[in-house]
């Protein structure tokens, strides 16, 4: 069984930076998801939701999704539409290629007085005689049913004959809910035999064949069990993949051989590293928009690391610092990061330094000024000094 994880949500919300707080559109189709939980309480300003493709039994766990205008959930196991009235935004409902034969089901969704566009198409109840004009009868504020815009006049006429065409409805789906248990237990004893069948066949490749050369019925439990079969070749294959790409990937160098922490910046995030007399600040320009639960700083008594978005900034520094004394904040304008590193010794004598005033140098004077009178008399001449011609 497939779940909606974490991880899977914020892969899928790369055009959000992976964010998914503030998440509006989401498509996990084609994930084999079997069922509806955790986005809710992740996406609640969800307004389009893509669950086409999965195998999806049951429509659940999306009532506090008061935006939600468009959910597709098109080709999965869905045999009843149900928990949707808290969808007060829903515009359009896709269930194209379902299981719904239940077709009173739709009566849950009178309350939703914003639905516009509604999509049974490949249903069983489709199927049913009366079908349009009671779904139309039902919905007064429908615009679209199956994609095909519904005038006035056939909405009155429907209005008009739903007293005699409600009970053929009802008729219906409780033969087909008949038919469909009885498929339940057929379908049940033939996964049955076919699994005895496999059981004496030794060569996985031959068991594969089998199962995809049997006969099957279109249901539920037939979506299930060919969804569960391409998983296990699926995984089959992926070893092998996988170890051919393993070497292309490039794990980085966080230390030297010696120990030594090396400078790395994978983000290429602009930065500045400020050494002061007590302490190193280190200012980092993240994302603005980046939610803060996808940087972690982890800081150590000879480097800091920051991790963002899985990538890695990390500097080292020459004196150890305080771990357990260091600050780290955010801009909540910018988004950038402080982050301020204790010195364990702070250099006293250079904080002296820096805030004593040095002295301003006197300017040294040009010429020397001449004191007292000269005697020309007692002037030495030099002996080598020619006679006066």
């Amino acid at each position: 069984m497939v779940r909606i994880s974490e991880e899977l949500v914020r892969k899928k919300s790369e055009h959000n930076e992976r964010l998914i707080s503030t998440l509006e559109e989401l498509s996990l189709h084609q994930e084999d998801i079997e069922c509806i939980e955790h986005l809710q309480n992740w996406c609640r300003d969800l307004k389009i939701l893509l669950l086409q493709s999965n195998l999806i039994g049951r429509l659940e766990n999306l009532h506090k999704l008061k935006r939600l205008e468009y959910l597709n959930v098109a080709i999965n196991n869905i045999e009843r539409i149900e928990n949707l009235e808290a969808l007060e935004s829903l515009h359009k409902l896709d269930l194209t290629l379902n299981f719904v034969g239940e077709l009173t089901s739709v009566e849950s969704l009178i309350g939703n007085y914003n639905l516009r566009e509604l999509i049974l198409t490949g249903n069983p109840c489709a199927d049913y005689p009366h079908y349009r004009d009671y779904v139309l009868a039902t919905l007064p504020q429908l615009a679209s049913l199956d994609c095909k815009e519904i005038l006035p006049s056939e909405r009155l006429q429907a209005q008009r004959q739903l007293v005699h065409i409600r009970p053929i409805v009802v008729q219906c789906q409780a033969q087909q809910a008949m038919e469909r248990d009885e498929q339940r237990v057929r379908v049940a004893e033939q996964q049955a035999a076919l699994a005895e069948q496999c059981a004496d066949i030794e060569d996985e490749e031959e068991r594969s064949r089998a199962f995809w050369n049997a006969k099957s019925e279109h249901c539920p439990e037939i979506r299930r069990e060919i969804a569960r079969m391409h998983r296990l070749g699926r995984q089959k294959h992926e070893p092998a993949s996988a170890q051919l790409l393993e070497p292309l990937k490039r794990v980085p160098h966080l230390f030297a051989p010696c120990g030594r922490p090396y400078n790395l910046n994978q983000a290429k995030l602009p930065f500045k590293f400020e050494d002061e007399p007590g302490e190193y600040i280190l200012h980092l320009e993240v994302y603005k928009h980046l939610d803060s639960s996808l940087i972690d700083v982890d800081v150590q008594p000879n480097y800091v690391r920051v991790t963002v978005k899985r990538k890695i900034f990390q500097i080292a520094y020459s004196e150890e610092v305080k771990p357990d004394e260091s600050e780290v904040q955010r801009a909540q304008f910018s988004g950038h990061l402080l982050i301020k590193l204790k010195k364990l010794q702070a250099n006293e004598l250079l904080s002296v330094k820096a805030k004593a005033k040095p002295k301003p140098k006197p300017k040294p004077s040009a010429e020397k000024e001449l004191q007292g009178t000269v005697d020309i008399g007692n002037i030495i001449l030099p002996p080598d000094l020619p006679d006066l011609i």
